[in-house]
């Protein structure tokens, strides 16, 4: 089989990712222990071979062209891959290493993953998280992402879906919303409150509520003249200041629920949930810290699995 590469080469693409973490020629010479001159001529040599300048030099700086961006994706995590295979042949790897980038909706992120990351990186501490707190779907090949938290199934085959948890939903507001236009006793009260909506990212559409009704699930249309777009934490933040009433995960108010901030409605048509899945793409060698962090998530989250079923 001829090679595509040689050792040459294999150390300039090691260079040019020092260059481009480090941001400068000099620094990245000094970290590998060369000449500022041996780097040069080898992102030189690496801009010849794929014919795409990688860096765009100036008299102070350097920085990533649009196309030496995509390619140093890509070499960082073929140079940490062909590390971790190294290191697990060896026996040398006794912990995951190295950077996890994940995509997390706002509310999961602020109220499931991130008080959990202390946990996680005292148990690997050489691995560094990297979180992008968003509603929006993400590429991984285009973004560099490691795994992602959604709600719901992917459509992309390529994905690896995992359950981490049903969420259960509850209804709620504000005590002075309550005593200002009564408390609602059965679901077809609903139609004369104002019950905020929520528009999901994906589809722009309002996300209908979720009931059980003679022991069925039941979508449930609703309206009023709040909507909220993009972080659905601010339909929360509306019903506690006494604007109307919200549908809402319970792990975002169990303290509301808890001081009284919020009261719990119609409990009687409650017990619904919603899925969140860990998505990651296949990988014929998973990292030993992508593999860490999904078996983590599904110990820590797989307790809230089963439940009332998605």
């Amino acid at each position: 089989m001829k090679r595509n590469f040689d050792d040459m080469q294999l150390g300039s693409i090691d260079l040019f990712c020092q260059a481009a973490e480090l941001g400068s020629f000099t620094a990245a010479a000094n970290a590998a222990g060369v000449t500022p001159a041996a780097v040069s001529r080898s992102i030189a040599r690496l801009e010849e071979r794929l014919g795409v300048r990688l860096f765009v030099r100036t008299t102070r700086q350097i920085r990533l062209t649009e196309g030496g961006l995509r390619y140093y994706k890509q070499c960082r995590e073929a140079l940490s891959q062909l590390l971790e295979a190294e290191r697990e042949v060896t026996g040398e790897q006794v912990a995951p290493a190295g950077s996890l980038r994940i995509s997390v909706p706002t509310p999961y992120g602020h109220y499931r993953l991130l008080p959990l990351l202390p946990r996680f990186r005292a148990l690997y501490p050489d691995v560094k998280v990297e979180v992008h707190l968003s509603n929006r779907n993400v590429d991984f090949a285009e973004e560099s992402f490691d795994m992602a938290i959604r709600g719901r199934d992917p459509a992309d085959s390529s994905l690896i879906a995992r359950k981490l948890e049903d969420a259960e939903l509850v209804l709620v507001a504000a005590p002075s919303y309550l005593k200002r236009m009564g408390t609602p006793v059965a679901i077809e009260a609903l139609q004369a409150h104002e019950c905020i909506q929520f528009d999901l990212p994906s589809t722009g559409r309002k996300i209908p509520w979720l009931f059980r009704i003679d022991g069925e699930r039941m979508d449930v249309a609703t309206t009023g003249g709040y909507t909220c777009a993009g972080d659905v934490l601010g339909i929360v933040t509306l019903a506690r200041s006494g604007a109307g009433i919200a549908q809402t995960y319970r792990y975002i108010v169990e303290r509301d629920l808890a001081d009284g901030t919020l009261v719990e409605l119609l409990p009687q048509h409650g017990g619904t949930s919603r899925p969140f899945i860990l998505l990651y793409p296949h990988a014929r060698h998973l990292s030993l810290r992508v593999r860490s962090f999904v078996d983590f998530l599904a110990q820590q989250l797989g307790q809230n699995r089963g439940g009332h079923g998605i």
